[in-house]
């Protein structure tokens, strides 16, 4: 980062890569991004019906349904396409809709995830990656997918195996 973004006077400017670097460091330990809430206040019945739902979830396991697809212009170069089709993607999927398919563990992560808008409490993800329009709705539901998915991941702790819960036992 360049200290040319800082217009300011030369003491300051140690302070201001402290803080940025602190702020580097905060959003570095987060794993993938993602709030990790504490599993202490959910019980064994809880984690083990969340594991079950991970091992079965798939990218068929959201309705396609409950989504709310638009089009519209994509930007950056693209010659004279870009200018005259509409192939930029948006899904917006309200969490009302989507919480109750998913289990209780997961709700707070969704909520705090870079895709919700929080006067719609939805989530909209976009893409623009392709040139068509069916490419861009499926690479839309992908990410909806890999969000829940990893959003999954990283609250649901895996079953503590018999050997480990000995070793533990006799420490």
């Amino acid at each position: 980062m360049s200290m040319r973004a800082f217009p300011c006077h030369h003491t300051c400017r140690t302070a201001l890569l402290y803080l940025t670097t602190a702020a580097r460091r905060h959003f570095a330990s987060r794993k993938g991004g993602i709030n990790t809430i504490q599993t202490g206040q959910w019980d064994d019945a809880d984690l083990h019906s969340a594991r079950e739902w991970l091992a079965n979830f798939n990218a068929n396991s959201i309705p396609r349904g409950l989504c709310a697809i638009s089009f519209s212009r994509s930007s950056g170069p693209g010659g004279q396409n870009v200018n005259k089709v509409n192939s930029k993607a948006t899904l917006r999927i309200p969490l009302s809709s989507l919480l109750p398919l998913v289990p209780p563990i997961l709700h707070q992560n969704l909520r705090v995830s870079r895709y919700l808008a929080e006067r719609a409490d939805a989530l909209v993800i976009q893409s623009d990656e392709a040139r068509k329009q069916s490419a861009n709705v499926e690479a839309c539901y992908e990410k909806l997918y890999k969000l829940v998915e990893e959003s999954a991941r990283a609250v649901i702790p895996g079953e503590t195996s018999d050997d480990q819960k000995n070793r533990v036992k006799n420490l």
